[in-house]
């Protein structure tokens, strides 16, 4: 049984940086798309980013020029680098590992961003 189990939320203030990381536990092959995702309360669950197999990045536009997702292909990890957090920013954080025949989503890890 495959689990994502994702890290490195917490509390920032705005204009601070946080750095999430999410990894598979178990044996995972072939994973087509890694991606980030958020929920704030009220809201709904929204894509923040993903990379695909080839590499390919894709923002919401809203994290454009202050998020980078990146891979690491053989340790089965995905990361998010969260830089300039504003208080829009504040919201549950999954994780998405998609494959032709799974699709498997993190926890959630808690990001406030307050002062």
């Amino acid at each position: 049984q495959v689990q994502l189990v994702e890290s490195g939320g917490g509390l920032v203030q705005p204009g601070g940086s946080l750095r999430l990381s999410c990894a598979a536990s178990g044996s995972i092959f072939s994973i087509n798309v890694m991606a980030w995702y958020r929920q704030a309360p009220g809201k709904q669950r929204e894509l923040v980013a993903a990379i695909t197999s080839g590499d390919i990045t894709n923002y919401a536009d809203s994290v454009k020029g202050r998020f980078t997702i990146s891979r690491d292909i053989a340790k089965n990890t995905v990361h998010l680098q969260m830089n300039s957090l504003k208080p829009d920013d504040a919201a549950v954080y999954y994780c998405r590992f998609l494959g032709s025949r799974y699709d498997y989503w993190g926890q959630g890890t808690q990001v406030t961003v307050s002062s």
